[in-house]
């Protein structure tokens, strides 16, 4: 039993890049190293619960286009870039659901393509009060997670926070 214990261990540790074979030794036959991942998180335990919340947010919940892209960013840590890569992938799939030119960006791309009644992404069987919601929703959500990474370096600390950011992006 402790065998296994110790070899399940061992492979969640590779699996989640913390330590790697070493391939470099060949006398080091079944020896590990600790990646420079393994390195960052292993400072503390507070660093350390970080990670293992971020990595294990299910990736099934993300929708196919910004999962692929954004959550072993979210594992990693790289939580702003997770963050910002999500709602670049949002604004592409606006831009392109849409048929809208390159030049059409950010909070009016937005404000376009959901407005209530002409735009090509309004749901214009709902009411025009939640056409408007969502309109507000997605320019909002785009406003306030999106812009200020473009404008500045966003420091995020928090994984809970990034994934929700994330999903909002997903919801989008």
């Amino acid at each position: 039993e402790v065998s296994r214990a110790l070899q399940e261990g061992i492979h969640w540790l590779v699996v989640n890049q913390l330590v790697m074979p070493d391939l470099n030794d060949p006398q080091a036959s079944g020896w590990f190293f600790v990646t420079k991942l393994g390195q960052t998180i292993s400072v503390s335990t507070e660093v350390f619960e970080s990670f293992r919340r971020a990595q294990s947010f299910p990736k099934e919940l993300l929708h196919p286009r910004i999962a692929d892209k954004v959550w072993m960013s979210l594992a990693r840590g790289q939580l702003a870039e997770a963050v910002f890569s999500a709602f670049v992938t949002v604004e592409e799939a606006v831009r392109a659901a849409g048929s809208f030119r390159a030049e059409d960006v950010g909070v009016e791309l937005m404000r376009k393509a959901f407005k209530p009644q002409t735009g090509p992404l309004a749901k214009s069987a709902d009411p025009v009060s939640e056409q408007e919601g969502l309109m507000h929703l997605a320019a909002g959500a785009y406003m306030s997670y999106k812009n200020p990474h473009s404008h500045r370096t966003v420091t995020l600390s928090e994984p809970l926070e990034a994934q929700e950011m994330v999903m909002l992006a997903s919801h989008l």
